[in-house]
């Protein structure tokens, strides 16, 4: 991503509605994983970090990421070891197979996508997990997409096949950010048909209109506890590799 990205990331990552209830979302997720406690934990592509101190919540967490600034902000501001790496060819060696693996939108960034799931399922121990996000539906393409440097957006079978294909057995995948998908849906198709440009999605709203948003995806925790949504801006996807 660009460093403008990146920077805006840090800005944002503890206040803006999507960050911070998709955070308490996948929280919710992981918590419902029959990990041990203490876990090993590895985040994949943690940016500036703003989902580490949610993931030391369930063990010991260590992360990697090619961005110099935001692997020493991440560093510095969560107190875990950062540490550089390119999926799938470069890849520190930890040592130790982790037992809980997280990949929050960072697949869709990666050129060989197919290689990368198989590195990281390379790294879970034997009966461990895999959670990973990414962003919906190709017809959902965006300038935002673009601004991020995403290689693809997602159909829920096509990246089903990328963890099953890497051995792991997939024991979930729903979309999510369900609730605000007609609204988002609808501005990107007619910015899209009407050629629009410059507008900055990632923007943080005014304080209540965040907030209101905020609470509409956090409702989403509650309802992925009793089932998978069958459509939404977002797929979450957990894998367990056998053992």
């Amino acid at each position: 991503m660009e460093r403008a990205i990146y920077d805006q990331m840090r800005v944002l990552q503890q206040d803006h509605w999507w960050f911070a209830a998709r955070r308490e979302i996948l929280a919710a997720e992981i918590a419902r994983l029959p990990l041990p406690r203490p876990a090993r934990i590895l985040e994949a592509g943690c940016g500036p970090g703003g989902n580490l101190e949610m993931l030391k919540r369930f063990g010991a967490v260590q992360a990697i990421e090619p961005d110099a600034d935001s692997r020493a902000y991440a560093a510095e501001h969560f107190g875990v070891e950062v540490e550089p790496g390119l999926l799938p060819q470069s890849l520190p060696d930890f040592g130790a197979p982790f037992d809980l693996v997280a990949a929050f939108d960072m697949i869709e960034h990666v050129d060989d996508d197919a290689g990368a799931v198989a590195a990281l399922a390379g790294l879970l121990a034997p009966g461990g997990f895999m959670i990973a996000t990414v962003p919906a539906y190709g017809w959902m393409w965006s300038e935002h997409d673009a601004a991020h440097h995403h290689k693809r957006r997602y159909g829920l079978g096509g990246f089903r096949r990328l963890f099953q294909d890497a051995g792991l057995e997939v024991r979930r995948a729903s979309h999510f950010n369900s609730l605000l998908f007609p609204p988002i849906a609808a501005v990107r198709l007619a910015k899209t048909a009407a050629r629009l440009q410059g507008s900055d999605e990632a923007a943080m709203p005014p304080r209540a209109l965040n907030a209101a948003l905020k609470s509409v995806f956090g409702l989403e925790r509650g309802l992925l506890k009793a089932m998978d949504l069958p459509f939404g801006v977002s797929i979450l996807l957990t894998a367990r590799r056998p053992g």
